[in-house]
């Protein structure tokens, strides 16, 4: 019955950051911005989805903190983000630009990875020279650029008008999600996560996604129901991998297929057989893995420096 907003215990229990700070967005949305790991250490920013916080990354920000500077931050009505008013991809590509500025000095790059409206975020700000800036390379995780309510098969109706009035009907409900309890959990898995999904990790998902506030969910489940990022896709030209689950209902790997074939450079897809759409959670290793090798052929280190 609990409703902490995440574990506390296990690997998915999010670490205590260095330090933290708060990025100002262009509209003035205040957000939270975890830092950890070593200063100067090559840099990652993660950015994560819908319904979710920093503490999805628990197991990304425990790994990569080792040897990265890991950048994470609650989206705006995330987590300790403040709700706004604006609620678009403009926003989210202005949040995104505030964090790199805010974490990173001028002229330095990092990894961005994004999972679900995360990876939305990144491609919305693709076409902003700060994001261009400041991005050596990119992961697009369990994502899409449109059509996510359409496609979705979290409802087992055929494809078609009725199914996606539906879904969309569920996915932006206005009803809070109340306490974590067995149909709850049991609910939440079956709808974001794959069915061999283990205990701690369907617990870790949904603790994080109960805490999120119902007019949160349901005002950005109205931005994902209408989203349309294909042109912004096209301006994704820093190298990209995708990655995703075979068994992901909200956004199915036909998604990430399409992205695959339209990015500008895209450097590799990964399909993940028999997981779903939380893969930060339900594969830690595979994603912590594909942003790892993300930061070591696109970022600088003293090493590459030093090399004649």
């Amino acid at each position: 019955m609990s409703r902490t907003a995440h574990v506390t215990t296990g690997r998915y229990a999010p670490p205590a950051a260095r330090r933290e700070l708060e990025a100002v967005s262009a509209d003035g949305a205040r957000l939270h911005v975890e830092v950890h790991g070593e200063e100067g250490a090559p840099a990652v920013v993660l950015a994560h989805g819908w319904t979710c916080s920093t503490a999805f990354w628990a197991a990304q920000i425990r790994e990569l903190a080792t040897d990265h500077r890991v950048i994470a931050y609650d989206q705006r009505g995330h987590g300790r983000s403040p709700a706004s008013r604006a609620c678009t991809t403009t926003a989210l590509a202005d949040d995104l630009v505030a964090v790199l500025k805010a974490t990173l000095a001028a002229g330095e790059r990092a990894v961005v990875a994004g999972h679900s409206m995360g990876g939305m975020t990144v491609m919305a700000a693709a076409r902003r020279p700060e994001f261009t800036e400041h991005t050596a390379a990119a992961l697009l995780c369990s994502t899409g650029s449109g059509r996510l309510v359409a496609e979705s098969r979290v409802l087992p109706l055929r494809p078609g008008r009725a199914r996606t009035r539906i879904t969309g009907a569920v996915l932006g409900s206005r009803a809070p999600l109340g306490p974590v309890t067995p149909v709850a959990r049991a609910v939440l898995k079956y709808a974001t996560m794959a069915p061999g999904s283990a205990p701690d990790a369907v617990e870790a998902c949904a603790r994080i996604v109960h805490a999120c506030p119902a007019g949160v969910r349901r005002d950005w489940s109205q931005v994902l129901a209408g989203l349309d990022l294909d042109r912004d896709l096209a301006r994704l030209t820093v190298p990209t991998a995708v990655i995703a689950g075979t068994s992901d209902r909200l956004t199915p790997v036909v998604h990430a297929r399409g992205l695959a074939a339209a990015l500008p450079n895209c450097v590799g897809l990964t399909e993940l057989t028999g997981v779903g759409h939380m893969t930060p959670i339900e594969a830690p290793e595979a994603v912590t893995r594909a942003v790892r090798e993300l930061a070591a052929l696109y970022l600088p280190t003293e090493e590459k420096e030093k090399t004649p």
